[in-house]
């Protein structure tokens, strides 16, 4: 597996995940509540860390937890959260010990069709549906890991000409149309949460005179609202 990659937008970083499968997954699980360049360039950051070229699955499973959440979290952190996310990499590589000899390609190089391989993806540590479809689609996309029927079981991610992911980035002006996609999904999630369930928007109420009761009929006062994704183009 060796392509091109713009994720980390830093070419040291983008170079080891264009040749490593190992490092796109772990590129992909640590993609979450921080930006996309920072999750992605994480793989690099921990390989340099120890003194290495490539990540090695068994290395890490077989690593000190204590020692290598502190090699997370020396500065320039991995992650906003080094030591739950560091506790993350090793349960990962430690399932490809056990699982497939520690060969991270070997999740997907036979898989037979898309919705095997979404299953193999969704039974990886740290990795949820929609993560599992974004990875796919970056598979697909990107890497040239195409079975049948990979874009129907990325869903939405695995649509020619989307701009909805980690897998449609190929430069600036692509990770910009991305970046932009996802915050117009933060703003109509946040105006869905606003709005209740009979489609009348909250309000917030104030009185400005006083002694004024409220009615059966006054709006609830707005609420603030979250958005946790699981990944951060941001």
């Amino acid at each position: 597996m060796t392509t091109t990659i713009h994720l980390a937008q830093q070419p040291e970083a983008d170079e080891l995940l264009g040749r490593s499968p190992l490092a796109a997954l772990v590129g992909m699980l640590l993609d979450q509540q921080i930006p996309m360049e920072w999750a992605f360039c994480g793989p690099y950051t921990i390989a340099r860390r120890m003194d290495a070229d490539d990540l090695d699955a068994h290395a890490i499973a077989a690593y000190d937890p204590e020692a290598f959440a502190a090699l997370l979290s020396a500065k320039p952190a991995v992650h906003r959260y080094p030591g739950s996310m560091a506790k993350r990499v090793q349960q990962l590589c430690q399932y490809l010990v056990d699982e497939y000899g520690g060969d991270a390609s070997a999740v997907w190089s036979d898989a037979a069709s898309g919705a095997q391989l979404l299953d193999r993806l969704l039974a990886l540590p740290g990795f949820g549906r929609q993560k599992a479809q974004i990875f796919l689609a970056l598979l697909g996309k990107r890497y040239g890991v195409r079975p049948d029927g990979w874009r129907e079981a990325a869903g939405a991610y695995g649509e020619e000409g989307a701009y909805r992911s980690a897998a449609d980035i190929t430069g600036p002006e692509s990770l910009a149309r991305v970046r932009a996609y996802k915050q117009e999904a933060k703003r109509a999630a946040k105006t869905a949460k606003a709005t209740k369930p009979d489609g009348t928007a909250k309000t917030a109420t104030s009185s400005t005179t006083a002694g004024t009761a409220r009615t059966a009929g006054t709006a609830k006062g707005a609420e603030s609202t979250t958005d946790a994704g699981p990944s951060a183009v941001e």
